[in-house]
């Protein structure tokens, strides 16, 4: 029987979020891969040579779902999170959109919307050992139940939330799951921000305002990672520096 794939639902609800040995071994080549990437990003926009300068996107690509499902999902999320993680959340989504459209990634956009809505309302962990995103999952598996989402969609939307901090996620864990990782490590780390063309860039910022996110967000994230040692937080913590990189994000504030 095959074992579920590290960060997934399946193995964060086993595991509750805890690396093995073997496993912490396993990411070291894609946060390997995602820090050469963000270096280079940030030197190709600091030197003015980076992809989004020549790159488009439509802007309606970046605009959310108007369905009842998308608006009760960010009410949902705006009774859980503070203004500055609501509008990660909401950066998240336009990240991922943009992500798809220069990479010409198919998605569902009710589901990611709602996935990013919901993919840090469990930060940091209230339980000991147990990985902040079962609680985030858990909680949007609530609410898509109430709102008749079929259980296939329903899990689609909490792998990808249990997924998003997992290192290396690409498209073959699902589309929803690659977009959601993509854009929220756009908005915490800047990868990949240097892709992004530098007026979405601008129209993203000024729609939703980064109101301090970078200091907000270190303070959870370490938090997380005392919360669940040899967790991924704590991984991202401890070997790609996860408050050196925030700060170097190419993003103020």
């Amino acid at each position: 029987m095959n074992q579920p794939a590290i960060g997934s639902i399946g193995w964060t609800e086993r595991t509750g979020g805890v690396l093995t040995l073997r496993e912490r071994i396993s990411l070291a080549r894609p946060l390997l891969r995602s820090h050469r990437d963000i270096v280079v990003g940030n030197l190709a926009m600091a030197t003015r040579t980076h992809a989004g300068r020549r790159a488009s996107v439509a802007p309606d690509a970046l605009v959310p779902p108007d369905s009842v499902l998308a608006r009760d999902a960010e009410a949902a999320a705006q009774d859980v999170l503070t203004p500055a993680l609501l509008n990660h959340s909401r950066r998240a989504y336009a990240w991922g959109a943009a992500i798809a459209a220069l990479d010409h990634v198919e998605f569902d956009h009710e589901l990611l919307y709602v996935a990013a809505m919901f993919h840090d309302t469990g930060l940091p962990s209230r339980t000991r050992d147990v990985d902040f995103t079962v609680r985030s999952a858990a909680l949007a598996r609530d609410f898509t139940d109430r709102h008749d989402v079929p259980e296939r969609e329903r899990e689609l939307v909490t792998n990808a939330i249990a997924l998003h901090h997992t290192p290396g996620v690409g498209v073959d864990r699902g589309a929803e799951a690659f977009l959601l990782s993509s854009g929220a490590a756009v908005d915490v780390f800047g990868l990949r921000s240097n892709h992004i063309p530098d007026a979405v860039r601008e129209t993203v910022v000024r729609d939703y305002p980064r109101l301090g996110f970078k200091r907000e967000f270190s303070r959870l994230f370490r938090a997380e990672a005392k919360q669940v040692p040899h967790g991924r937080a704590w991984y991202l913590h401890r070997f790609a520096l996860s408050d050196v990189t925030i700060r170097l994000a190419p993003f103020r504030g």
